[in-house]
């Protein structure tokens, strides 16, 4: 009964912080300038550490980039943070990305990441599914070393591959399942 009880009460101090850590950094959504500052810095960063990555871009159809994803949790945990869809060097739109989480987790991370959409089918389905639960829709590969020492223009047959960058902060692993990405209009 004890081990129930404190359980109870670790899971509501967790979803108390979540929420509270969540409702202030929505209500301070950068404004569409803001963004698309901080997508240039993170994809630049992005594209000079990974040889993979710049491969995929000179392929892609369109780059998601979400430069700042604040990650916290205790027992349950949450990510968010906004990003900008970039077709060459054009902004296509503006989305957020949320997820949540449960199990043994503990402490607060920053960490920013890329979605290269390859083809025009992945481009579609980002358009028309209204929020995109990652792992129901196109076919996605996370890029880690790895995978990205193998990667050519030639062997990059997937729909989707995903890059994380600059994590910061104390908590373990980085993912995308249970992610939702939706579009946004900031001023």
């Amino acid at each position: 009964m004890r081990v129930a009880a404190r359980s109870l009460r670790a899971a509501t101090i967790g979803a108390a912080f979540l929420a509270a850590v969540g409702a202030g950094q929505l209500a301070h959504a950068g404004s569409a300038a803001e963004i698309d500052r901080k997508v240039d810095v993170g994809l630049k960063n992005l594209l000079a550490s990974h040889e993979a990555a710049r491969v995929l871009a000179k392929e892609a159809r369109a780059i998601l980039v979400f430069p700042n994803i604040v990650k916290a949790g205790f027992l349950f945990g949450g990510q968010f943070g906004d990003g900008a869809l970039r077709g060459g060097e054009r902004t296509l739109g503006y989305y957020r990305t949320v997820a949540a989480s449960y199990g043994l987790q503990a402490g607060v991370q920053t960490f920013g990441y890329a979605l290269f959409l390859m083809n025009d089918a992945a481009l579609a389905y980002l358009d028309k599914s209204g929020g995109w639960e990652i792992g129901v829709g196109p076919t996605l590969v996370v890029v880690d070393k790895g995978t990205a020492g193998a990667l050519t223009s030639t062997t990059a047959r997937s729909d989707v591959y995903a890059f994380f960058f600059d994590p910061q902060g104390l908590m373990a692993g980085i993912g995308l399942q249970g992610t939702k990405i939706t579009r946004i209009h900031p001023d």
